[in-house]
């Protein structure tokens, strides 16, 4: 078949807006120390990986995964703190879950909302889905405005808003009765979204089953289980059973159900880790700040700086210097910022190393 008979097969059966939109850019960053990607660097103590591979050793892979793993799923409630009466779906990441939650209101028409700059995955799964994304800028110091988001509620009338928190770029942790004020003026869902949770240290949950609207979406990927890919929606449970219509029958795999519960087990590991990693954020802002770059305070694993005329030879020099972190190309508001996750002491030492050289 000719180029020509593919690209006019395809554009008769796909959607406009998937044909116009760009996949999710995963950088390579083979060779290099991987500061892109808000991992934890750190794996398991070499005595608890010899525990983990033991709980795995007689995994049946010849089986599907349990479709419903009630006692993981109990865990994983009491892990998140999940007040009583409010249920727990699980995804492949909780990109899967943003996905489910997208495509259940696709029928409304009515758009998605977010804060903007935000994960860019709440814009990319509503475009490719045919809904209309609004974006409600953050001020000059990356906080939520709130008069313009009730603005913009009132006016759009959301079918779902996203609230990560602490924000994905920026890391700024936006106050709680701001939240609340969101959820209380939605004429659809809330979910909030706390993948930074192990690094704020706060929590929306104690807010759920009081109103009608409000969900929080969690992930383990960040606790230093990026790998294993687990996310959770939590929510009142009517919510729950009609989203879990859509979740793809046995999408955890028996792997990853069998490690997830071998690290609940062992939560105060995870723990410690999120700790050196809550210290040495605090180091890295005061030695970029150092720098005489602008750096904003965060909630998260990560920092946003800002270096005017220098992020592109910046992230280059830091490349080419064995360090990769997140450059924003292009993007209408970020192009002159760099955003690092925060690593190990030693990866971090690198990183300020080559980034003192260059500047």
């Amino acid at each position: 078949m000719s180029d020509g008979a593919t690209t006019a097969l395809m554009q008769g059966l796909l959607r406009p807006e998937l044909l116009a939109s760009k996949a999710y850019a995963v950088a390579d960053g083979e060779g290099l120390i991987k500061l892109d990607a808000m991992e934890n660097p750190y794996g398991l103590p070499a005595a608890l990986r010899e525990q983990w591979l033991e709980s795995l050793a007689d995994a049946p892979l010849n089986r599907y995964p349990d479709a419903h793993p009630t006692l993981l799923m109990e865990g994983l409630k009491a892990h998140i703190g999940l007040p009583a009466g409010i249920e727990l779906m699980l995804g492949n990441g909780s990109d899967e879950l943003i996905q489910i939650l997208v495509t259940a209101v696709a029928g409304s028409r009515r758009p998605i909302m977010a804060v903007d700059p935000s994960f860019v995955m709440y814009r990319l799964l509503a475009q490719q889905l045919g809904l209309p994304f609004v974006g409600i800028p953050l001020d000059a110091d990356f906080q939520l405005d709130l008069p313009a988001m009730l603005a913009a509620i009132a006016a759009q009338q959301p079918a779902v808003i996203f609230l990560d928190w602490p924000n994905n770029p920026s890391g700024s942790l936006f106050p709680e009765t701001d939240l609340e004020a969101i959820v209380a003026a939605a004429p659809g869902l809330v979910v909030v979204d706390e993948a930074y949770h192990a690094f704020s240290q706060r929590t929306f949950a104690d807010h759920l089953g009081h109103t009608p609207n409000l969900l929080l979406l969690r992930t383990m990927s960040k606790e230093g289980l990026a790998g294993m890919r687990l996310g959770m929606l939590a929510g009142p449970a009517a919510w729950i059973q009609e989203l879990d219509k859509l979740r793809l029958p046995y999408n955890i795999n028996v792997l990853t159900q069998r490690s997830a519960s071998f690290y609940l087990r062992h939560t105060e590991v995870l723990n410690a880790q999120a700790e050196i990693l809550r210290v040495e954020r605090e180091r890295l802002f005061q030695a970029i700040s150092a720098c005489g770059l602008s750096v904003w305070p965060s909630a998260a694993n990560f920092l946003l700086f800002r270096a005017p005329g220098q992020a592109a030879v910046l992230f280059s020099g830091l490349r080419a210097g064995g360090v990769l972190i997140k450059a924003f190309t292009g993007h209408p508001r970020l192009g002159e910022y760099l955003r690092v996750s925060v690593g190990t002491p030693a990866e971090n030492d690198r990183f300020l190393a080559v980034l003192e050289s260059l500047l």
